[in-house]
């Protein structure tokens, strides 16, 4: 019997499990493979591999990988690591907090399919309580930081403050941006690193007083309040100097500390960001965490990612939709000011119903408890004999340590080891302390025993007492203390008692479509089954509740789940490393570029910055190969057969030969299709001196396959949150590490806290995310998923989500156009159905994707990547039972439509154009539409025991454009059927 442990090696059980994950992940039996296969007219699976893949980029090998895990044996090994991370309990600061996480939230919301399974919210007729939640979110950022206009998060703060950097210099026309050197240092690498190849001028870190605007040419200036010492010091002078200088003031603030102090807007910041992690979100060694973003009213179509709007629906109630949509962006590619392509919605959602659960009394008396804290600890510090050189504080206490009583920062550190404690030092005399909502008396006497006072907190309040002292306090100084009212809308002031809060987020819950109710098929997202094994380990204390800047020996377990998961990806895709720092698809592409851009600079070709992008890429492509500083050239796309034209290809390469630096290509391509010639593409890419960026969007369709770091990629992201199980989360959070070969490792990005541990000479181009390793809370879970599959199930999942795509494109393609096949008439895991031909009838891809609602069933994706075009993408996971459904409910489409076209049905007053159905339209007593309810609601038959109902009619998208309110309307608005009335409402409270 061979030894199990050797990776690579083949053990067979005397005692073989009886049930698999392999089996629960994947959708389809032999027995609906086999009758799949006989549809598709083939023999094997194996034929249809043949048939759809090119054969010369097959890999002929398996991967070396272990034999899959169980999934108590997984939960196990995932435990025996977990231990490895010890938890200390961190005062660390720096923007990060320890919080409360409420159980009722925790397990209703973060832990819940129903929450983190959903889409984004681009079809808002079966989204309303997510995008109810995320506008309260809105609400929140905006009444706190007391400016108008929030978005609905961004990735972390150091994104947040570089794209307000960004805003400043499309909105002033300057190319200066000054930065205060009291702000976070993590936020300040990641604002320098953005600033460095957009031709603005290097980012300036000077002291806020001495801020130099002789030149006239500053765009923003960014400032912390309080500031990274914890200092909280009067902004209102230093924000008149930035306007009078024609600058814009940038705030990074803390949400918690604005419930007692003057938020940033009364003072005139024009811009606020930050993280609202210590609003109920966990540690989680750095991530995923909510940003957030605010602004002026005057500026609300300059706000980056996405903004959720109430709007009406044809019913003319109120209805929440996406405002300003991130894809506004993506359709000026090139042009594009952004490259944002997701947000941290799971999070943001759990943000904002701990505001909702805790209301504005509460929120009031957590940050009351923090200050009093730190007051607490001050007082007892100074007792000690150390000297306290930032005050007025909010959390964060920095210390002068008594070097006169053996009691340096060294000392001082070591002590607090003892203890399991985390400080924050700056060098051998100062250390700084942060408090948050945990801390109880007894972790102040630990802290007020490390610093070498030897009595309780007793003891000193009853000291501070005899002396006729007060030292509790309600507020961070009188002339900081806020005044305004906040979050005073009914929602912030109803859901209090668990009873309440847990109906809250049902109702909001049942208002969602997400895959517990069925398949969501969107091509290009891979919407696919997020185990529960899978996602245990992200709720799991020892991976929860670590701050990201601790010591790495603390985080031992964390290292070794990396190490696994870079290995594991490593073998899978054929790259060398993979860097885990961007926490998202479309920053993996932006890292990929950087990282291609500083390997040439490095080697004296920074002159090179062609990027060639296919005109069918994905419209963060140009965005990123933009931001990188590139200049993007587009290469033709033969719209009949979707393979990129060669010629094109070839002349543009040759045209730029002297300048070019990449080449970013999606593979299987962007219209759902194994290009044939895709290693010619790679070495003409790389004769021509240039290196191939490869979009792993797709690798759902490669893993087990093929390799993309075999067939000519450089560097390629992968999105976690797609082929390697982590959910969407309703709009985020996502993961999009980027695998590279060796000759570009040395050129990743870095980061100022936590630098990683990489062998050999290092030329980091900067730093991406405000973490040294992303979100890195859910990276256990592609982790485990991977070791739940194992090197076969991992490639019996991608040729079942090949299997399946092509079984419903052969279904469909009776009664639609089929777009676009392979060579030999096969598709990759997705396929594009086009409908323009039902224009003759006036009818458009948005009908059918609105119709399919009432079916139960959540659209395919629309108009993308060939305009009036459906693309469809099944998954793995899926049966054929719920593929059938899903075709029946298209084929059922189709016939309307020809009802229409015969003239059997009116040609206006359709149930196509009249759809989503809800409940109240059809119990109306006013029913004069010319077809039955029944027609409307149960098209099918399986709709009568499997019914949801979109919770509001067809979105008015153009009045939510034209009318823009993005908060919380007034709460008797709801009930109320004139949206102007909401509209002027809104406006008048915002």
């Amino acid at each position: 019997m061979v030894d199990a442990g050797k990776k690579g090696t083949i053990y067979q059980s005397v005692l073989p499990a009886s049930d698999s994950f392999i089996r629960r992940h994947i959708g389809p039996g032999p027995q609906e493979q086999a009758a799949m296969l006989q549809e598709l007219g083939l023999q094997s699976i194996e034929e249809l591999i043949d048939l759809s893949v090119p054969e010369n980029i097959r890999i002929n090998h398996q991967l070396n990988l272990q034999e899959p895990y169980d999934e108590r044996k997984l939960s196990l090994r995932i435990q025996k690591i977990a231990e490895e991370n010890r938890i200390f309990r961190s005062y660390i600061g720096m923007g990060y907090a320890d919080c409360v996480v409420p159980k009722c939230i925790r397990r209703g919301l973060f832990e819940n399919a129903g929450w983190i399974t959903q889409y984004t919210p681009y079809q808002p007729e079966i989204s309303q309580g997510r995008l109810e939640s995320l506008l309260n979110y809105q609400t929140m950022v905006s009444d706190l930081t007391g400016l108008p206009m929030a978005n609905s998060s961004l990735l972390d703060e150091g994104t947040a403050a570089a794209e307000a950097m960004s805003l400043c210099f499309r909105d002033k026309h300057k190319n200066k941006f000054l930065v205060d050197e009291q702000c976070h240092p993590q936020t300040i690498a990641v604002v320098k690193t953005r600033a460095r190849l957009r031709e603005w001028k290097l980012t300036y870190l000077l002291f806020r007083y001495y801020f130099d605007f002789t030149g006239g040419d500053v765009a923003g200036v960014l400032i912390q309040y309080p500031d990274t010492n914890g200092a909280v010091y009067d902004i209102e002078q230093l924000i008149q100097k930035i306007h009078e200088n024609g600058a814009l003031a940038v705030c990074a603030t803390d949400l918690l500390a604005l419930t007692l102090l003057k938020p940033p807007g009364e003072f005139g910041a024009d811009i606020c960001i930050g993280n609202s992690q210590r609003f109920g979100v966990p540690l989680g060694y750095g991530g995923p965490h909510a940003a957030f973003f605010a602004t002026r009213a005057d500026m609300a179509r300059l706000i980056p990612g996405r903004v959720i709007g109430v709007s009406k629906d044809t019913e003319n109630n109120p209805a929440f939709r996406l405002a300003l949509q991130t894809r506004e962006q993506h359709i000026r590619r090139a042009k594009a000011t952004s490259n944002i392509c997701t947000a941290q919605a799971l999070l943001a959602n759990m943000s904002a119903m701990y505001a909702v659960y805790h209301g504005p009394k509460g929120l009031k008396e957590i940050a009351t408890r923090v200050h009093n804290a730190a007051l607490l600890l001050a007082e007892g510090l100074l007792r000690a004999g150390h000297q306290i050189p930032v005050e007025p504080f909010f959390d964060t206490v920095k210390v002068i340590c008594n070097m006169h009583i053996r009691r340096n920062s060294t000392e001082i550190m070591k002590r607090a080891t003892k203890c399991k404690l985390n400080f924050r030092k700056f060098d051998e005399t100062t250390v700084s302390v942060t408090l948050d909502e945990t801390v109880d008396e007894n972790d102040l006497n630990d802290l007020l025993w490390v610093f070498g006072l030897y009595y309780n907190v007793e003891t000193l309040s009853r000291k501070i007492e005899a002396e006729g002292r007060k030292v509790i306090s309600d507020v961070v100084g009188g002339r900081f203390e806020r005044a305004s009212p906040y979050l005073q809308h009914p929602v912030f002031n109803t859901y209090h008692t668990e009873t309440d809060i847990v109906r809250y987020m049902k109702h909001l819950e049942n208002k969602d479509l997400s895959l517990v109710h069925s398949m969501i098929p969107l091509g290009s997202c891979t919407m696919k089954l997020n185990g529960s094994t899978e996602l245990e380990p992200s709720s799991m204390p020892e991976f929860s509740e670590l701050h990201p800047f601790i010591p790495s020996e603390q985080a031992q377990g964390y290292r070794t789940l990396f190490k696994e998961l870079e290995t594991d990806l490593c073998e899978i895709t054929g790259f060398d490393n993979v860097c885990f720092q961007p926490n998202s698809g479309a920053q993996g592409e932006y890292t990929g570029l950087r990282t291609i851009k500083q390997y040439y600079e490095y080697h004296g070709q920074g002159h090179r910055n062609v990027c060639l992008i296919p005109k069918s890429a994905h419209g963060t492509n140009p965005a990123s190969a933009t931001m990188a500083g590139l200049k993007v050239e587009e290469v033709a796309v033969d719209q009949k057969t979707g393979y990129i034209d060669m010629l094109d290809l070839k002349k543009k390469a040759e045209k730029f030969k002297d300048t070019l630096i990449s080449f970013m290509v999606t593979y299987p391509s962007t219209y759902g299709i194994f290009e044939e010639n895709i290693r010619e593409m790679c070495d003409l890419i790389h004769d021509f001196g240039g290196q191939v960026y490869m979009d792993g969007a797709n690798m759902n369709a490669q893993v087990g396959i093929c390799r993309p770091g075999d067939f000519g990629a450089d560097v390629s992201h992968l999105n976690l949150h797609k082929t390697f199980c982590i959910p969407h989360g309703g709009g985020g959070p996502g993961m999009g590490p980027i695998g590279v070969k060796r000759h570009l490792t040395p050129f990743l990005p870095t980061h100022p806290i936590t630098p990683p541990a990489t062998e050999g000479e290092l030329h980091p181009f900067g730093v991406i995310s405000s973490s040294a390793w992303g979100s890195s809370a859910i990276l256990p879970i592609s982790w485990a998923y991977i070791k739940l599959m194992g090197r076969k199930g991992l490639k019996h999942a991608s040729e079942i989500a090949i299997l399946n795509a092509n079984y419903m494109a052969k279904r469909l393609s009776k009664y639609y156009n089929l777009q676009f096949t392979g060579e030999n008439g096969y598709v990759a895991h997705e396929f594009i159905l086009d409908v323009t031909p039902f224009k003759s009838v006036k009818i458009e891809a948005i009908d059918i994707a609105k119709r399919l609602q009432d079916y139960g069933f959540h659209a395919p994706t629309m108009s993308w990547p060939v305009v009036g075009a459906l693309m469809i993408e099944p998954t793995e996971c899926e049966s054929k039972m719920e593929m059938d459904r899903y075709c029946d409910a298209l084929i059922q489409i189709r016939q309307e439509i020809m009802n229409i076209e015969e003239g059997k049905m009116d040609p206006v007053v359709n149930p196509l154009k009249m759809a989503p159905h809800t409940q109240q339209i059809v119990s109306s007593s006013n029913w004069n539409r010319p077809y039955s309810r029944e027609q409307a609601v149960y098209p099918a038959p399986w709709l009568r025991y499997k019914k949801f109902w979109p919770s509001c009619a067809r979105v008015n998208d153009e009045y939510g454009d034209r009318n823009l309110v993005c908060t919380c309307p007034p709460m008797d608005s709801y009930e109320s059927k004139a949206p102007e009335v909401i509209a002027d409402k809104a406006k008048m409270t915002a």
